[in-house]
Parts: structure tokens; sequence; C-alpha cells
């Protein structure tokens, strides 16, 4: 997702509404320090420091609902003890924009689950649970409840753990719900079948989960395609979304071909709650009128910026600004290459088929005219090479004090620049090595030079490829733009 876009779905998150029912449960962490053996069993002994509790499960999708700007009702299931106290507590202090529907069953527990932590790594977690469904009145004032927290919705997401919230009465009160007001409803699912949520929108399991549902291989792209195929022969869903880790997320739409969206890989921090993470931004996007692809976009950058922190973490819109912001940083440094790296990216790029174009310049203060030239250029082939001058060649052709910008500078400028693939420098006056190394479809020069001056032209035609001159901007040059700076009487 590139940053307009981003900005844009972010300006129609806010005030956008979404229900979500589900596990709540506590997740308590407890820190310290590992410095010994106990003397009494082969175990770490961990030296409490500190410890946080926050809203988990459900209540995790609700919080990155709300950090992200949208307002978000949760309905969720407590039991008669301290721990719903603390539930209660944890919704009132967590965001204005969350609304809690908390239904009480005295006859089991709060779900709470206790991670040990200490070096950033988890010794041990404890849970207390009950993962019986629930029946009876519970499971009714849960269903009343759904329906008065639903009103408004865009989105209905159900967050199922397999705690007993999520029941088939509940699913079928949500798909009707879904059906009277128009909510798009979608089921994240730890079960180990997704046929008994019926025909919902989006079902969202891993591909492990998705594998074992199925029964078939998931772990390259045509088995995944396979199997989501037979998923949607099992189950009555409209589409299906595996999240597949470091290999992105595929997409299946009955009666549309699969589709796959890569991911940029990122250090996993601690993976705790990113699947949370992505569903609610899947849900806020949906409910804010995104198409599928741009919810998608989110939900993979959130959950990108989540597994980069500790524990079951929030991701909020400044984040998501500077992950794509360094994104496109390191994209930008990415497309700067050596002789060698050109060779290779060159010799992939025509193994796929692709129209390789090349031309250079120094570039030293980038204007229209460098802009329009580029932009021309890009239009005759598939990918673009632009060789740049070092400073030192630069300054042989143009004299002391040239080039005003850096070699650094100049590089990463016009690797920044969408009709730019690739960025080489040289150091010889000409880029003739460059142009035998890259051995381009079509070489481009300014058309102020004449075809039989264009330096390698003759090596180009030689292999069947072809000069073509781009037009010239008037007025705009660098030499006039330093000469217009530097005029007696004009202000820096």
């Amino acid at each position: 997702m590139d940053l307009a876009a981003l900005q844009h779905l972010l300006s129609e998150v806010p005030g956008k509404r979404v229900a979500c029912i589900g596990d709540l449960m506590i997740d308590r962490f407890v820190y310290g320090g590992v410095n010994r053996v106990s003397p009494e069993a082969p175990i770490p002994v961990l030296a409490r420091t500190h410890e946080l509790k926050m809203l988990g499960g459900a209540g995790n999708v609700a919080r990155n609902v709300a950090a992200l700007g949208g307002a978000v009702a949760l309905v969720g299931l407590v039991g008669a003890d301290a721990e719903a106290h603390e539930a209660s507590r944890l919704v009132e202090q967590e965001s204005p924009c969350i609304e809690g529907y908390l239904v009480t069953d005295a006859d089991r527990p709060t779900t709470l689950k206790t991670r040990f932590v200490s070096g950033g790594q988890q010794l041990l977690r404890v849970d207390l649970e009950e993962s019986r469904p629930v029946i009876g009145e519970v499971e009714q004032r849960l269903i009343r409840t759904l329906r008065d927290a639903a009103r408004g919705a865009g989105v209905i997401l159900v967050s199922d753990y397999g705690k007993g919230v999520v029941t088939d009465a509940v699913v079928a009160a949500a798909r009707e719900v879904a059906a009277e007001t128009g909510a798009k409803l979608i089921v994240d699912s730890k079960a180990r079948s997704f046929a008994r949520y019926g025909d919902v929108d989006l079902v969202k399991p891993n591909a492990a989960e998705l594998g074992y549902a199925t029964e078939m291989p998931t772990e390259t792209d045509a088995e995944l395609e396979a199997a989501i195929a037979r998923a949607l022969d099992l189950w009555a869903t409209r589409g299906v979304l595996v999240t597949r880790a470091a290999k992105g997320v595929s997409l299946g739409l009955r009666g549309q071909p699969v589709r796959h969206f890569r991911t940029t890989p990122r250090e996993v921090f601690d993976a705790s709650g990113a699947g949370d993470t992505a569903l609610a931004a899947i849900g806020l996007a949906l409910a804010a009128g995104a198409e599928i692809e741009d919810a998608i976009g989110l939900a993979q950058l959130a959950s990108g910026v989540a597994v980069s922190k500790a524990g079951t973490a929030t991701v909020s819109p400044d984040e998501l600004v500077d992950a794509v912001l360094s994104a496109h940083t390191a994209q930008v440094e990415g497309k700067v290459a050596t002789i060698r790296k050109m060779t290779e990216v060159v010799a992939r790029w025509r193994a796929q088929g692709l129209r390789i174009g090349f031309t250079n310049g120094c570039f030293d203060i980038l204007h229209k005219g460098h802009v329009a030239y580029l932009a021309q250029a890009r239009t005759w082939c598939d990918r673009l090479i632009v060789g740049v001058n070092s400073d030192a060649s630069v300054r042989a052709l143009k004299g002391e004090g040239r080039p005003v910008n850096d070699l650094e500078s100049r590089a990463l400028v016009l690797a920044g620049l969408r009709s730019v693939d690739l960025v080489a420098p040289f150091e010889d006056l000409t880029p003739i090595k460059l142009i035998e190394a890259a051995r381009p479809d079509v070489l481009i020069k300014g058309a102020d030079y004449a075809e039989s001056d264009v330096v390698g032209g003759d090596l180009v035609k030689a292999w069947g490829g072809e000069v073509r001159l781009a037009a010239i901007v008037e007025g705009y040059s660098t030499t006039a733009a330093i000469a217009r700076a530097t005029k007696p009487g004009d202000s820096a």
C-alpha cells in the first residue's frame, strides 16, 4: 500500500463502527530477570520486576480497531470473579472508542492467560479458562446483546478462539443481523472446521488451519489454491482469506481465481495477537468503504508493525505512515545498484521477457526537464536503467564546483522516481561499460544529441536494439538553475 492510498483510507476511518463478538480474554505479562536455577527443581527462577494486563482475544481485536481510529462495540463473556472487574476496567481504560457489552456467566471463570517473560522470551504460559460452549439463558443474553451492539456497524467481526462463546446459535444470530443491516460478516477462527459458520462474507484461517480443515497441503501457491478451492466446495462462505506469515496473504472469492498478496518481511519480535491486528484492520477498512485489496494491504501493514512489538500490541495510524515511509526508503535504496547487481537484475528481467531501456546523465539538480525526459524514456521500455556519473566524472565534465549534489543524493533522488527502475553509478566519463553489461534493447538520450553521437549506440544496434531520442523541455537545465541561483542581487 502506498502512502497516498494509506492516508486516504485512514482519513475515512474515524467514526466508522465495527461490532466484535468472540472470546474475550485478559492477557497478563509477568516480567523479570533470570539469574539462577531453582535448587528445588531444574527450572529457572524468575525475579519479578513488573507486570502488564491488557485485553486479549476478541478484546485485542477491539483494541486494534480503536487504535486505528474506529469505533467498536465489543461483545464478550466474563465470569463473576475479580478478573471480570479487571476486564471491565480495561475496557473503560483502553479507549473511549470501545463500548463494552460484557455478559456474565457465573458458572465459568473469566479467561486469563498469564505469560512469564525474561529477556524478551516467554518462559511459561498459564491459562485459566473454561472452554465448554455457552448454553441456555447465557447464550440468549449473548444473542440479544449482539443485536444491540451491532446497530450502526458496517462490519461484524467474529473472533472464535474456541472458548465457547461462538456457538452455532450465536453465529446464526450474527448472520441474521448482518443480513438485516447490510453489514459484512468476517470470521477469524481457531476451529478445525469452518463449515458451521455458513454463508459469511469471509473466513480467515492461517495456512496450517486451512490445511487441517481441508486435509490438503498448503505450502506452495499451487497447493494453497487447490486447498482454497476445496474449502469453497466444503463451506458456504463467500470467500477465504489465508494468512501465510512471511509469504503474505492469499484470497479466494467464489467465481474468481485465487490472488496472492505478497508482503515485505519484517523482523518478528513477538507474534502474539498479530492475527487480531489483521482482523481489526480488514474489518475497519471494509467498514470505511475500502475495496478488499486495500483492506488486505492495510492488514498486512498493520500486522507487520504489530509483530515488531512485544506482547499483544496495537498499532496507531502514525506508526502505519512511518512503516510506509521506511519501506519506501528501503525500496529506493534497493534500486541503487553496482554493475554486478545490475547485471543480475537485468538477467531476471530478461528471463521474464521484459524490454530493457538505458539512459544516463549527471542529473545534478533534478528539475522538471529531467522528470519529463525520464517519464518519456520509460514509455519505450518495461524497465528503465539510469546510469549516473560519479562525482569525479561530473567534475571532469562540468568543471570545479560541480556536482552541486553528491552521488548518493543524486542516485537516491533518481531512484525515488516511479519511472526509474534501477540506478547504476559509473566512474568513467562515458557509461559504455554499463551499456555493455546491461545490453539494453533501447538506448535513450535527449533530442539535443544526434543519433550518431550517442555513446554506445552502435553496440546496441549491433545486437538488435535501437536508439531513441527523447524530447527536451526548453528552458530547464542544471547549468541554468545554478546561474539563476547565483545571479547577483538574488537572495539565496
